[in-house]
């Protein structure tokens, strides 16, 4: 097909995905379920406008595809390769991501108590936290190669680095919402220090928390992804990338990066989702349901 023809069905199909957004969003939707639909149409129906206009421009053009192949090249290759993929995911996700992720929202979580309980460590330890959160990463992840190896402890340790000092930053902001006057009441009837966390502090700090955690679900995936650059076994989303462009094989880069955006994203929204359960009392979250 002429070029012509794929720059205008790419426009035409941009304008009416445009008006039938347009559309969507004006309307009163009258239950939550059809709210809900609305909600998940919009996105969807952009996110697929994308496609076809990144579609048109390509084949339209002729743009070379080591440049910037079409979706639908970018698909041909995830649908051959679904078992590189698979064991890429398995190697960065599963083996370096999550553990990392575990372990630096933990460590980081557990400091911001141990923060709270100390005021020598509140503002000797805060300072040289926000000092390391702006380290670049490509100047941790070789030293934590040459630490700990090249397998996955290595990119773990990136992720603990990366995730740690959010979590303790958010924590600790958290754990000072609660108001001067509800701490007040909490010691009028004689909680101790434990009580007072649990039953009103923690609860007050919890959007604060699961911001954190969200936060790091992205952060802990980019960092694994540039650490696997820099010495790994020949396996993994980082590796791939790194070897792929290599060989001037755009369109397998390309199929990571789809990989690797929707495992950070089905990441980002299961912690939404718990926020959601957790936090269903805060009005951020009654605004949402109403």
């Amino acid at each position: 097909m002429s070029a012509g023809f794929w720059l205008i069905f790419a426009g035409l199909f941009w304008l009416a995905a445009w008006a039938g957004n347009e559309w969507l969003v004006r309307q009163g939707p009258a239950s939550a379920v059809m709210a809900r639909a609305v909600n998940l149409a919009v996105p969807v129906i952009f996110g697929i406008t994308i496609l076809v206009l990144w579609e048109g421009i390509v084949r339209g053009f002729n743009v070379p595809s080591v440049l910037l192949p079409a979706p639908s090249e970018i698909g041909a290759r995830i649908a051959r390769s679904v078992p590189i993929l698979a064991a890429d995911f398995r190697q960065t996700f599963l083996k370096s991501v999550i553990p990392g992720y575990a372990m630096g929202c933990g460590a980081g979580f557990l400091v911001a108590l141990a923060i709270d309980r100390s005021p020598f460590l509140k503002r000797g330890l805060l300072p040289i936290g926000n000092f390391v959160s702006a380290l670049p990463i490509i100047g941790i992840a070789p030293i934590m190669v040459m630490w700990f190896g090249f397998d996955w402890q290595s990119k773990a340790a990136v992720v603990v680095v990366m995730t740690f000092f959010p979590m303790l930053v958010n924590t600790v902001q958290g754990l000072a919402a609660a108001s001067a006057i509800e701490r007040d009441l909490m010691r009028t009837y004689a909680t101790g220090w434990w009580q007072e966390m649990v039953r009103l502090r923690l609860p007050a700090a919890a959007p604060f928390i699961f911001n954190a955690l969200k936060i790091n679900s992205t952060l802990a995936l980019i960092g694994a992804i540039v650490a696997e650059f820099f010495g790994t076994p020949i396996i993994g989303m980082g590796f791939r990338i790194s070897a792929e462009i290599g060989r001037m094989n755009v369109d397998m880069v390309w199929a990571e990066i789809a990989v690797a955006a929707l495992a950070g994203s089905t990441f980002y929204g299961v912690v939404a989702l718990v926020e959601r359960y957790f936090t269903f009392w805060h009005p951020s979250v009654r605004a949402r349901t109403i």
